[in-house]
Formats: C-alpha cells, sequence, structure tokens
C-alpha cells in the first residue's frame, strides 16, 4: 500500500509540474544615443490545464495589460522555449486633443523576442496612425536590446 501511496504522489506531482506556469525574469539595457536605461522584464506563461488565466508579461513589476481611458495595451501571446521567449502586444489608443492639435485613433503592434543563450533582445513594432504615427511616423521599426537572466533555470 505504501509502494502504491508513493507511485500516486509522484505521479501527482509530475502532473502538477507539467502544468504550472513557467516564469523567467531578465534584466535589459536599452541604449539610444547618449541615453542608457536598465529595466527588469518578467515574463509569465499560464498553466497549460487552466484556460481562464492568461500568460502575463511585466516591466519593473507593471502589468503590460491594461486598459485605461487613453486606450488599452494587450498581450496575445507569450511563449517560453529552450531557446527563446517572445511575446506579441496590441496596443490601441483613443483620439485626442494635446495642445489644440486633434489626433486620430492609433495602434502599435510589438513583438519581442529574446535570445535565451546571448540575451538579445529584439523588439519589432509598427506604428499606425494617432499621436505616435505624427511624432515617431508610420511604419515598422525594429530595436535590440541586451538582457541578462535574473535567476532563470
Amino acid at each position: 500500500m505504501r509502494l502504491i501511496s508513493s507511485a500516486f504522489s509522484f505521479c501527482l506531482s509530475l502532473c502538477i509540474a507539467s502544468a504550472s506556469a513557467e516564469t523567467l525574469t531578465f534584466s535589459c539595457t536599452r541604449t539610444e544615443r547618449d541615453f542608457t536605461e536598465t529595466y527588469d522584464l518578467q515574463v509569465r506563461t499560464s498553466p497549460s490545464n487552466l484556460t481562464t488565466q492568461k500568460s502575463k508579461v511585466f516591466l519593473d513589476g507593471r502589468d503590460l495589460d491594461r486598459v485605461g481611458a487613453d486606450g488599452n495595451q494587450t498581450i496575445k501571446n507569450v511563449l517560453i522555449t529552450k531557446d527563446k521567449v517572445s511575446y506579441l502586444s496590441d496596443t490601441r489608443f483613443e483620439a485626442e486633443v494635446l495642445d489644440g492639435i486633434s489626433y486620430a485613433p492609433g495602434s502599435v503592434t510589438t513583438m519581442v523576442m529574446i535570445d535565451r543563450h546571448s540575451g538579445k533582445l529584439r523588439k519589432v513594432e509598427t506604428v499606425s496612425g494617432g499621436i505616435l504615427a505624427n511624432s515617431l511616423g508610420e511604419g515598422t521599426r525594429s530595436y535590440e536590446e541586451q538582457c541578462v537572466s535574473v535567476g532563470n533555470p
């Protein structure tokens, strides 16, 4: 009976481990001209057996899934593999008036990929409409940053 109980406990722990979420944390550095910024990035997949809980991304502890009066940002997909970490975000901005100038609604779609071996983060953003298109220009841009894994297996 003790052997059956031990075997059952072992199988149960394997099932729980395979259904648990995976969380990876990185310290990333972005450099642009004379400006350098370091931030913490945490990427967490949802447990595979829970369809009600979604994957999450946190930047300096702030959840990137946000809804506000000026728009919303949604993490659409998170993928963690042995070699890469990636996520896709979709940000929508409402029409706004700033300093007497009217701006149409806009959006930014962002794909972030981190090579787990080199720590190289590549971000591809597509800006469409809104105040960002006016200030940055519409279109797709690619950025590279460097990340270091923090306490990850």
